[in-house]
Formats: C-alpha cells, sequence, structure tokens
C-alpha cells in the first residue's frame, strides 16, 4: 500500500492532503479486519470455497478500478471498500483452514501460509516499479490483477476444510468472549499491534522521500521490509510451537516497540539507518500476521475459532481505520524542519506498540498464573 499511496499523493491525487489520501489504505486495511465479522461465520457455516470465490471477484476488480480510477471517490469505493470487503473473505478462511489441520504445529504453519504475502510484498512493488517505467502505471496495475486471479484460482482449487460445517450457527460477533480478561487483552494487544504496524507499511515510503532518498530505493524500501517479513514470520512460528506462542509474541512485539521509538526516531537524513529500520521492522512484526490468529486460537475452541477471529478482527479493523489518518494528520499538523512531523508519527506508532507489549503480557500472566517459565 505504501507505494500505492506515494504514487498517488503525486499523481491522481496530488491536489489533496496526505491525511486525505490516506483513508484510502486506512479504509482498505479496515475493512480488511472489519469484514471479518462475517467471512469468519461464514467459513463455519458454509466452507470454505464459498467465501473464496465471490472474494477473488472483488479483489481482482478492485485492483481493476485502481488502473482505471481518477477521482477520489472513485479511489475510496473502488480500492477502499471493495478491495478491503473482498480481501477479507480471501484471509479469514484461509486462515481458518489452516487452524482445521493443525494444533501442536498449527503457529509453524500459519506462518508458512502467511509468507505468501511476504513474498508478494516482494515481488509486487519491484514489479510495478519496473512496469511503470515500461508501459505505464495503468497496464503495470492491470498485470497485478492478471497475477491475482491466477494465484486466487490455485487458491480456491487447493484449500479444503477438515471439520463439518454449522449451517445454523452463523454468530457474527460473540459479545460474551469479552468477559475473558485474557481474551480482551490479546484483542486489546492485537489491535494496537496491527493498528501501528499499519503506520510504516503506509508511510515509510513517503518519509524516506522526505529525507531525500531516490525514488527507486525509496520503493525498495517495501520490497527490504516484506523479504525480511517472510523470515520474521517463519521463524517466530517455528520457535512459538516450541518455546510458547504468547511468549514470542512478547518478545517480538518488544523488538518492534525498541526498533521504532529507539531507531526510526533518530534516522533522519541517514538513509543507511531507514533501510535497516525497514529490514529490522520487517523480521520483528512478521510475527503480527503469523502469531495474532495463533494467539487467539490459543484460548479458543477450534470450532469456535470463526466467529472469534471476527470478533477480534472486527476491534483491529476500527482501530486501523483510525491509526492511519491519525498519522497522517500528525505529518501535517506538527511544526517540523521537514521531518517533526514525522517524528510525531514514528512516537504514536511506537507508544501503541509498547502497550500492545503490555496488553500481551498481561494476557499471559492471567492464563499461566504469572509463572514466568511456562511455555505459553
Amino acid at each position: 500500500m505504501g507505494i500505492f499511496e506515494d504514487w498517488l499523493s503525486s499523481h491522481q491525487l496530488q491536489a489533496y492532503s496526505r491525511s486525505e489520501v490516506g483513508w484510502i489504505s486506512s479504509l482498505y486495511v479496515s475493512l480488511l479486519f472489519l469484514g471479518s465479522v462475517q467471512s469468519g461465520p461464514m467459513f463455519d457455516a458454509v466452507g470454505v470455497g464459498y467465501v473464496l470465490i465471490p472474494g477473488t471477484v472483488g479483489v481482482v476488480a478492485a485492483i481493476m478500478i485502481l488502473s482505471v480510477a481518477t477521482e477520489y471517490y472513485q479511489f475510496m469505493l473502488g480500492v477502499g471498500v471493495l478491495g478491503g470487503i473482498s480481501a477479507s473473505m480471501l484471509v479469514t478462511p484461509s486462515l481458518g483452514c489452516m487452524n482445521h489441520w493443525f494444533l501442536r504445529r498449527r503457529a509453524f504453519a500459519t506462518g508458512i501460509g502467511t509468507t505468501a504475502g511476504g513474498i508478494g510484498g516482494v515481488i509486487f512493488p519491484l514489479m510495478i516499479k519496473g512496469l511503470t517505467r515500461k508501459v505505464g502505471f495503468a497496464w503495470a496495475v492491470r498485470i497485478l490483477g492478471f497475477i491475482s486471479l491466477i494465484l486466487c484460482i490455485l487458491a480456491v482449487s487447493l484449500q479444503k476444510t477438515r471439520l463439518a460445517r454449522h449451517p445454523k450457527r452463523v454468530q457474527t460477533i460473540e459479545i460474551r468472549a469479552f468477559r475473558d480478561s485474557s481474551f480482551t487483552l490479546t484483542t486489546l494487544g492485537i489491535v494496537l499491534t496491527d493498528s501501528s504496524g499499519a503506520i510504516p507499511l503506509v508511510y515509510l515510503t513517503s518519509y524516506a522521500r522526505a529525507n531525500e532518498m531516490n525514488l527507486s530505493l525509496a520503493y525498495q524500501l517495501m520490497s527490504i521490509l516484506n523479504g525480511l517479513s517472510v523470515l520474521g514470520r517463519l521463524a517466530p512460528g517455528y520457535a512459538a510451537d516450541k518455546l510458547g506462542r504468547f511468549n514470542i509474541m512478547i518478545l517480538t512485539t518488544a523488538m518492534s516497540t525498541v526498533l521504532t521509538l529507539g531507531l526510526w526516531v533518530s534516522c533522519a537524513q541517514s538513509q543507511a539507518a531507514i533501510v535497516s529500520y525497514a529490514a529490522l521492522f520487517g523480521f520483528s512484526s512478521g510475527s503480527a500476521i503469523s502469531l495474532t490468529p495463533v494467539c487467539v486460537a490459543q484460548i479458543t475452541r477450534t470450532e469456535d475459532f470463526g466467529k472469534r477471529f471476527g470478533t477480534t478482527y472486527t476491534m483491529v479493523g476500527l482501530g486501523v481505520l483510525v491509526s492511519i489518518p491519525i498519522a497522517g494528520r500528525l505529518v501535517e499538523v506538527v511544526p517540523s524542519d521537514g521531518v517533526g512531523g514525522y517524528r510525531a508519527l514514528i512516537l504514536f506508532c511506537g507508544l501503541m506498540q509498547a502497550a500492545a507489549f503490555l496488553c500481551f503480557v498481561l494476557a499471559r500472566g492471567l492464563r499461566t498464573k504469572w509463572r514466568v517459565r511456562v511455555v505459553y
């Protein structure tokens, strides 16, 4: 999203402020999570195929709309609304399928499954950059759409469920789940983790450009971040099955906090430091993709995973909806010498990560009765 955000800000939507353009990414990511309030229980009720197929159609349509849109409302409706809802219909059932088939090695399996996003995040930014020079932005995006169509067809063909469907038990949000303090704290931790993690994905490219990094290297930052994210999804997932899902989640969240408040906040004017942050944060934030669903599954019965996952990510959607525009607004309103506004954005991001760390520590403590050496 960072590359598209930077492109739209300097081309089709150059008349709009950074925070206004940020609402497109915010709406997309928010509905990606909010959509799970329906797609999770739908997956429990009707199985994976009936959710993946309309999701495939919607995602490909959203990409094609991105290639031809010229007005702000077109990007908001086509990319933000249609793209976000459709993406949720791909992500939630796919994670649910993995939870059907794995228990002891669930974290590692989820890590392997979610590496696809990291691999795509490496290849697609470089592909868009190269194709834009050769065939223009519109056709570069259309080619991305055709590739996505092929990959989604493969996903529909390959994914199967194990447990029986429950067609009469379509509960969208389980409010009673919040009676469990550990679930509430875990959900709040995930909300803060994903809300803060979206900020570098959207604004790191524009931050690098504000610090006079050349366009080619600035666009490569997303490939660097996503490339290390692949390792950050696999390695913590493997370790989590041996050392505990919450234990590793706490460790990687602490690492992200230190990197943001220690490295990113002080790396203005140093391109090497910016690249280093992209790489290290890519690794530490990978667990936010692979381990957060597993943490929800750890405190949930397998047959209830869909609605519990939907409940958690409804809250995440609301958090992301406001975090990205707030971050963009901070860049605009905080007095700066070029990077002061971004410094406020970084502090906002880092403090959310620190709060997420505290939530995971408290959730683990409640479940384990504060026994430090327990594998949990």
